[in-house]
This record gives C-alpha cells, structure tokens and sequence, in this order.
C-alpha cells in the first residue's frame, strides 16, 4: 500500500484516520500487483504446477528463466526456458540484466530483471519459477515476495519422481536427490508450503491461487521496488 503521508507538524506520520476517504478509497481500489516465487526441491511438480496455471489461462505473467543448461525433450526455447550459452549469461551478468542468478547443478540459472519490472508497472501478478538457493536472493532483495515452497508428499514419492525422469546419469540423479534432501530443510525459510499431491495438481493450483488472492487483500499491502 502507498505510504501515507507526513504531518507538517513535527513531522509526525499520518494516520489512517487522517487520510481523506476519497484518497483511501482510490488507493483500495488501485491495482495490488504481488511478487510470486514458487520454490522446492527438484521433483515436486514446479514446472508441471506452472504448466497447469497457464493451461487454466490464469492472468498471471509467468517469467520465463534463462538458463545454460541442455534442452530437455518436448521443452520450447522462451516458453520453458531461455536456452542461452555461458558466455550469453555472463554478459547478461556483466551487464546488470538479470534480477538473480545461481549456479545450480554446474548450470546457470536467472530471471530478466526488465521483464518482472514491467509486468508489475502494467498491474499484473508475476510467478518466479525458481530453485530454493534463488529464493533465498529474492527474499534478501525483495522482502515483500510471496514465497510458496512446494513438496511432495514424501520423500519416497519424492525420489520416485526424480528416478522417473530417466534425464540423467546415476552419478548425477543421486547427486539431485542428496541436494533435494538439503533443500527440504530449508522449508521454513518460506512465507506458504503447499504439498503437490500425485495426481492432485488442480488442487495445487488452487492453492497457489488461494494465496495469492489472500496477499492482494492484505491491509498491509506495499508495491515491489526493483
């Protein structure tokens, strides 16, 4: 929510009960643009959870990260990634165009930081699709981000999934479910946890929307400087 603002008189602050009501109505009923950063470990359904938003035509700008990592099969170049070379994403960091970056797995990964500032100035609510160490830069920079971390159900449906896969070699899956392990813990650095149920994803979905219709409604609203 905009600040209030400022008594002349010693500049003390503004209440709420000083504000005209015209302005509180107008600033109540201004758009309320959040910040949305959906996390977890490898293997709980973030890229099936996206996926299903969009299917469900939700109004959401839904950034799309640049990565150096392969394409895997059946993924679209700037529809599930931008597929980048390393020398591409270290002028990108030289050049202050990305909003975060990490190395995750031997591969980069970070968000255009123009395409989220644009989004918010238009109104709309935007979804980062991120890994838990990108979280962690997101909360630094961007207090008032809505984290959502997801899991699974358990930690067996959770290697199932990554086993499921079949993307990677032996060496490099035990390597994914170890750092999913570590990741785990980290849970309660997050503001939501939803659990992604097998075969429950519109429920997950509704979940994620839940939320986010519950931090456009906060009294304490305040816009995403970037």
């Amino acid at each position: 929510m905009t600040p209030l603002p400022e008594r002349a008189v010693q500049g003390s602050p503004v209440t709420a009960e000083d504000e005209p009501l015209p302005d509180l109505y107008r600033r109540l009923n201004a758009p309320r643009p959040v910040l949305v950063v959906i996390s977890g470990p490898s293997g709980v359904g973030k890229d099936a959870t996206i996926r299903r938003m969009k299917e469900r035509n939700l109004p959401f700008y839904f950034v799309v990260t640049a990565t150096t990592r392969p394409m895997r099969p059946g993924e679209q170049e700037g529809v599930d990634y931008h597929f980048v070379s390393q020398d591409q994403f270290e002028t990108m960091i030289r050049s202050g165009e990305l909003l975060e970056h990490a190395l995750v797995y031997g591969e980069y990964k970070g968000i255009p930081k123009a395409h989220v500032r644009a989004a918010l100035e238009s109104g709309k609510d935007v979804i980062l699709r991120i890994d838990v160490q990108g979280a962690a830069t997101i909360r630094r920079l961007i207090p008032n981000a809505v984290t959502i971390f997801l899991t699974a159900e358990s930690e067996e449906e959770l290697i199932r999934r990554l086993r499921s896969r079949k993307t990677e070699s032996p060496e490099r899956l035990q390597r994914r479910i170890e750092t999913a392990r570590q990741e785990m813990r980290r849970v309660r650095e997050f503001r939501y946890v939803v659990v992604n149920r097998e075969n429950h994803l519109d429920e997950t979905v509704d979940k994620v929307v839940s939320i986010i219709t519950a931090e456009k409604c906060r009294v304490d609203w305040s816009p995403v400087r970037l």
